[in-house]
């Protein structure tokens, strides 16, 4: 399948169905994330991380673009939000030594199913959430990626994508703040 070929669309109460499932079939991501890393939630004793994701998807607490294949199946999805909605940092402590200027937006996790990978799906989630962010009237959009050209890079550090993805959108690199992860962003206009 071509980029072309899938629907992006916003996660929301008429989406959880299908990105449930996603995740489902994906044993929870990570076993058990449910893509709650990078929220305040992350962490609490006691609670559903399924449980507390629908809930903030329901009352507009989440956002994230959502990649459908022609049968209406969720493949993969782009999160993004503000920086009180995703305070959680990759690499927190280096970052804070020097921390950029805090961000409109952040774009914390983008998950394609393991079934479809290397089919585009990241590319049109990571497509989807940026022209998401320019209808809410754009800004300063950062992310945290690693660099994995010229290296063989294991799957689980790219739970963010790859520095060189956000590149081809437009991000730059500012300060590197792991061994191969970049603080990576990007001004966009309404």
């Amino acid at each position: 399948m071509t980029t072309a070929q899938y629907a992006i669309r916003a996660l929301d109460a008429s989406t959880w169905d299908a990105f449930a499932d996603l995740v489902e079939r994906n044993n929870g991501i990570f076993g058990g994330c449910w893509c709650i890393g990078y929220h305040p939630e992350c962490g609490q004793q006691g609670i559903s991380y399924r449980a507390a994701k629908e809930h903030r998807v329901r009352t507009g607490g989440a956002h994230a673009a959502l990649v459908l294949d022609e049968d209406g199946l969720a493949q993969g999805w782009c999160q993004y939000g503000s920086a009180e909605e995703l305070p959680g940092i990759k690499h927190k402590r280096e970052y804070e030594k020097d921390p950029p200027p805090r961000p409109d937006w952040r774009i914390t996790c983008v998950y394609v199913d393991r079934r479809h990978r290397g089919q585009g799906i990241a590319r049109a989630a990571l497509a989807g959430a940026l022209d998401h962010i320019t209808q809410a009237g754009g800004g300063l959009v950062e992310a945290i990626s690693e660099v994995t050209a010229g290296r063989e890079a294991q799957g689980r550090f790219l739970f963010s994508a790859t520095a060189e993805l956000f590149e081809d959108y437009g991000f730059t690199r500012g300060r590197q703040v792991g061994k191969h992860a970049w603080i990576m962003t990007r001004e966009i206009s309404p």
